[in-house]
């Protein structure tokens, strides 16, 4: 179904998403390097191939809704707007000045093509429910997307989303957690373990998909698979690998929150330069 041209683009997008969200990491001094690299293919296949949406008009009543329920990862979801049209590539330099519409955590009322104000984690998979059941007093028939972190669905409120969606068979929502195993204080096993967390899923009637994170083919099948989910919810459990992409940030909870120094910069880049151009098999 997917062209082997589409997919060398989207994997050139992931790895122009990964240095464009450390980019404007590095320049600000502040972000979470680490969320941003691990989501770059699941933004990228969203945001360049999947989602329904209008950039001369953000606000399209039709359009398919994407809400960052882990919204500290902001910077690649800045980057992939701006790469999408929503605004000029240059504002992501003034990322994080009170005066500029893209703050650290994404805010609805501020930036075209955001969905949901997020940053306090948890409200994501609630908030994408009520906007299906709003939907469906409005006769319309979006699908609305909801990415997730692991650490984030240690929290009791998502499990009461996850109620709620299986209980109105919201079958036009698709969760995708970000399974990378790392948190903000170590990993996920140590703090507070998940598994099993696909019958965790299962027990609470979704549609469970498991996939590697960072196959492009693989995301796209998931999403076209979601959309024939029988009445029910989907969720998209995407194992990936925290900081990917950068051999010292990869599996590393330091880099959950912390800006690189110049030198980390540099060789960064330079790592994704060089992986990039294998990957497109240039």
């Amino acid at each position: 179904m997917y062209t082997e041209k589409q997919i060398t683009e989207l994997k050139k997008t992931a790895t122009w998403l990964r240095m464009k969200s450390l980019e404007i990491i590095y320049k600000r001094g502040a972000g979470h390097p680490g969320g941003c690299l691990s989501a770059a293919e699941i933004i990228a296949s969203l945001y360049f191939s999947k989602l329904r949406v209008d950039t001369s008009n953000p606000s399209w009543e039709k359009r398919d809704r994407f809400i960052l329920s882990k919204g500290h990862a902001s910077a690649i979801l800045y980057a992939a707007l701006a790469l999408r049209g929503f605004f000029d590539l240059n504002e992501l330099d003034r990322w994080g000045e009170l005066s500029c519409h893209l703050q650290g955590h994404p805010d609805r009322n501020k930036t075209p093509g955001v969905d949901m104000t997020t940053g306090t984690l948890g409200h994501g998979l609630n908030v994408a429910s009520g906007m299906l059941l709003a939907a469906r007093l409005k006769n319309l028939d979006f699908r609305t997307y909801v990415l997730m972190g692991d650490g984030e669905i240690q929290g009791g409120i998502i499990w009461e989303g996850a109620m709620t969606a299986a209980k109105f068979k919201l079958d036009k929502l698709t969760a995708i957690l970000d399974y990378n195993g790392v948190q903000l204080d170590g990993s996920v096993d140590e703090i507070m373990p998940l598994e099993p967390v696909a019958d965790k899923w299962r027990s609470f009637n979704f549609k469970v998909i498991t996939v590697d994170g960072h196959d492009i083919v693989q995301l796209l099948e998931a999403y076209d698979e979601a959309e024939n989910a029988d009445r029910r919810p989907t969720i998209i459990i995407a194992r990936t690998v925290k900081g990917k992409g950068v051999s010292f940030m990869e599996n590393q909870s330091k880099w959950h929150g912390v800006a690189p120094s110049k030198e980390q910069y540099e060789a960064a880049i330079a790592e994704l330069k060089k992986k990039g151009k294998e990957n497109a098999g240039c």
